[in-house]
């Protein structure tokens, strides 16, 4: 009979989304005083990790008060970015300012519920920096550093917030928008270029947004303009006034773009993106966005396969 129980118990906890620890922690009756971010953590085996590493940040105080949302990563998650960031787990809980950078990017400064969560847009955490969830196959986050982890459970309540699981440790970003661009080859005649126009202000602090040309838009730009590529790269007055139409000031995600509406760019002409992605220019010009949200330590970067032209 116990055998049949406990089976039983663990299919109900497997239907629920959670496991049998989780639901250990957050207490067994309405008659429990509700346990804290912390307390609830310390009560679940599989977020052991996470609460040695709270303790050796020094966070336990800050985590034990308030009104928050903590995405709590499982001990599968911290063993899976030990082998990532090739560390061991002493040497992670002796390096203080990183691991107080990490935990505090899965820490928001209020109570947010998996109803409330604003899907496509940018979250910023206690830390600074930004993430966003989406809706896709279950709720994804994509972190600063553009790695997609998952969120496993949801609207676990604690006297001082609420708790998510998620399966993989959120990164913040640690590439600006140049460097992120440096990384893709696909924009390598984009990155020369900024450095021919010097424009060292994209690795400042932003926030900006950049729409992104792909080396087949300026190549096809070079054979609409009659030019050499070195003949545009040595055209600094040009090359500024081209490239900084395409740098919108402050972070607009896919989801926040402002839809037929004049976007004003950094170099002071506007421009208006459809609901299908379409760009048109200030030279009556059309480009498609094709692809949307890389994130950076300054902005957000999306790419179209058209240079964008001011008149």
């Amino acid at each position: 009979m116990n055998t049949l129980f406990n089976r039983r118990t663990v299919l109900m906890a497997a239907a629920l989304g959670t496991s049998t620890s989780l639901l250990q922690a957050c207490g067994g009756s309405d008659d429990e005083p509700q346990r804290n971010i912390v307390e609830l953590a310390q009560n679940t085996p599989e977020l052991s990790i996470l609460v040695e590493a709270v303790v050796a940040a020094g966070l336990v105080p800050a985590l034990s008060t308030g009104n928050l949302t903590v995405f709590a990563p499982t001990n599968a998650s911290f063993a899976a970015l030990l082998a990532e960031l090739g560390l061991s787990k002493e040497a992670l809980l002796s390096n203080k300012p990183l691991l107080s950078a990490v935990l505090t990017y899965h820490v928001l400064g209020s109570r947010v519920l998996r109803a409330d969560v604003p899907l496509g847009k940018a979250i910023t955490p206690v830390s600074g920096g930004f993430f966003k969830i989406e809706s896709a196959n279950g709720l994804k986050i994509t972190d600063g550093r553009n790695r997609v982890t998952s969120i496993t459970s949801t609207d676990i309540q604690a006297s001082n917030g609420v708790v998510h699981l998620v399966d993989r440790v959120l990164l913040p970003a640690d590439k600006d928008i140049v460097a992120t661009a440096t990384a893709v080859p696909d924009f390598s005649i984009l990155v020369e270029a900024v450095a021919a126009a010097g424009l060292v202000a994209m690795k400042g602090p932003g926030p900006f947004t950049v729409f992104a040309p792909t080396n087949a838009a300026c190549a096809a730009l070079l054979a609409e303009l009659g030019l050499g590529k070195e003949a545009l790269l040595a055209n600094t007055a040009l090359l500024t006034r081209v490239l900084t139409y395409h740098v919108v000031p402050g972070r607009v995600l896919k989801a926040e773009v402002p839809v037929n509406t004049a976007i004003a760019t950094v170099q002071g002409q506007a421009f208006t993106v459809n609901s299908s992605l379409v760009i048109t220019d200030q030279s009556l010009r059309t480009s498609r966005i094709v692809a949307t949200d890389v994130f950076a330590s300054n902005g957000v970067v999306h790419t179209v396969d058209r240079v964008l032209l001011p008149k």
